[in-house]
């Protein structure tokens, strides 16, 4: 049998045992039982509306009271049109959803872990006031967008560090797997999707041998993929070999909050001095083997020296948020002693993640910092274009004062919604001179800001309401560093494989994707 041959049978029974799950296992299992216990709750709501609210325009009385607590709580003005709107339609079903929601009762215990893990880790991650300094004789505004990163999430700024652009997920699978066979001490991978394949039998053959050979590995990936991509006692299958693996927030047939705010980090740590980043997860289709998409394009970089220490630090924080026992973080986060002078690379990189749970939307205003500060252009790669009124306003003022901003994005969608929400937003940006492209190959799945030659961001971060607001997410800024001109060189070369969209090919849109999309604008903040 050729490797083509033996590929494709392997994806075929993939296929079925997929669908096998699909049907017969635990996801539908856990299906029916959500969808019963949300009927209850429905049933429940309509009982005690009948009872409680019919007399004296009670539902409406009820109505006005939350849209009251809904505007002056602070939130996106988008979030609180939606939960207006949804209440007023359906006072009772609404204004009791939008209660069990916005109190978080089960949300509060993991707030205050996270907050005890950020305030533990804060005196071994500490800012080298050199580099500060340098950085502030360099650009007085990155500067203080530095200082915004330490204060609201604990992050530090680093010279001494080397960045490797990888520009597809073949790339990244190869580089990392030299990386991991170096590993030594430790290898800490963090993952929102893990799916078995090609892609993870090589990265699972080498974690096999460096656990023989006495090294430290732990393996942490996001709880939605025990629905259909790997066994839920997986975790359990791992440790028999030796590796310490367990899922962010396990899916559990009960309705919770907690569910809608995923683990969307892609983080690989080793030894403190290599680590990972990107928008490439652990599966085929990153690496094109599968292609349900058309050709998949991805990024990440690989991180060396000095800023390694902040992804070391995103990482312990997320394993010990259910630890009873915690490791020492001193063992693990050395890389500032160890590597400040293993280089001499030039530039400044700024590793940081974002939270749900903290009150600031750090991964936004880096965004919207670069656009605000942009001078000759802004080059933007991003799966999904879901924005709020704060994002549509930043890329039109920048490209209305002559920045060129360029958009880009997939011809071929993932998800048909997330689409039709896309396309909703076109005119508008068309019209104010930001340009949008479509990868016409395929799906485009990397998401990159690059900025004047002098500043990128590449992470896990999409233009969508789900990366800005609900889930746990990381990058890597860069300014000054040389790799920069790599990245925007990548950006012109995928160009090239690009469609312009014009008004005219707006317009030629199908009436349903357009209807589509504006009719799920008014739920936009919550898919």
């Amino acid at each position: 049998m050729t490797k083509d041959e033996f590929l494709k049978s392997q994806l075929m029974k993939k296929s079925r045992r997929g669908v096998l799950r699909l049907i017969f296992g635990r996801t539908a299992i856990m299906m029916v039982l959500f969808l019963l216990q949300l009927l209850l709750l429905f049933k429940l709501m309509h009982y005690f509306g009948n009872s409680m609210f019919m007399m004296f325009g009670g539902q409406q009385l009820f109505a006005v009271l939350i849209i009251i607590a809904i505007v002056n709580r602070k939130d996106n003005p988008s979030i609180q049109l939606t939960w207006a709107i949804v209440t007023l339609v359906v006072p009772v079903v609404g204004g009791l959803l939008y209660i069990y929601i916005a109190t978080r009762p089960e949300q509060r215990q993991l707030e205050k872990r996270l907050d005890d893990l950020y305030a533990e880790t804060r005196k071994y991650v500490n800012q080298n006031q050199e580099v500060l300094a340098n950085l502030k004789n360099k650009d007085i505004g990155t500067y203080h967008m530095a200082n915004y990163i330490r204060n609201n999430g604990n992050f530090a700024v680093y010279q001494n560090t080397n960045i490797k652009y990888l520009p597809s997920g073949e790339d990244k699978l190869a580089e990392l797997l030299i990386q991991l066979q170096k590993a030594e001490k430790f290898i800490f991978l963090e993952y929102f999707i893990v799916a078995k394949g090609v892609m993870w039998e090589q990265i699972l053959h080498v974690l096999e041998q460096k656990v023989s050979e006495g090294v430290e590995v732990r393996m942490m990936y996001d709880g939605t993929c025990a629905l259909n991509l790997l066994p839920y006692h997986y975790p359990e299958m791992l440790e028999t070999i030796g590796i310490r693996c367990k899922m962010f927030a396990p899916i559990k047939p009960v309705l919770s909050t907690h569910y809608n705010n995923r683990d969307h980090r892609k983080i690989a740590v080793i030894d403190g001095k290599v680590a990972f980043t990107g928008g490439v997860n652990i599966g085929d289709e990153y690496i094109n083997i599968d292609s349900p998409y058309g050709h998949w394009k991805d990024t990440a970089i690989m991180v060396e020296g000095a800023a390694v220490e902040g992804f070391t630090q995103m990482f312990l924080q997320m394993w010990n948020v259910d630890e009873k026992n915690q490791d020492t973080y001193e063992k693990y986060l050395t890389a500032s002693e160890n590597n400040q002078n293993t280089t001499d690379a030039k530039g400044f990189v700024l590793p940081y993640g974002d939270s749900p749970f903290d009150g600031e939307l750090v991964g936004e205003t880096v965004y919207l910092d670069m656009l605000n500060r942009a001078e000759e252009y802004v080059h933007i790669m991003t799966p999904y274009l879901i924005l709020d009124h704060e994002m549509v306003t930043a890329l039109s003022y920048a490209a209305k004062r002559g920045v060129e901003v360029v958009l880009m994005l997939p011809h071929i969608p993932d998800k048909v919604y997330a689409f039709a929400l896309a396309k909703s937003h076109y005119k508008e940006l068309i019209l104010a001179g930001v340009k949008i492209y479509e990868y016409t190959p395929g799906f485009v799945h990397a998401k990159m800001f690059i900025c004047d030659d002098k500043k990128a961001v590449v992470g896990t971060i999409n233009l969508d309401y789900r990366s800005l607001y609900l889930h746990f997410e990381c990058g890597a800024f860069l300014y000054e560093v040389p790799e920069i001109k790599e990245i925007e060189a990548d950006f012109q070369e995928t160009l090239k494989k690009c469609q312009l969209i014009t008004l005219e090919d707006y317009k030629k849109t199908k009436l349903w994707m357009k209807g589509m999309g504006k009719a799920l604008k008014l739920l936009a903040p919550l898919m």
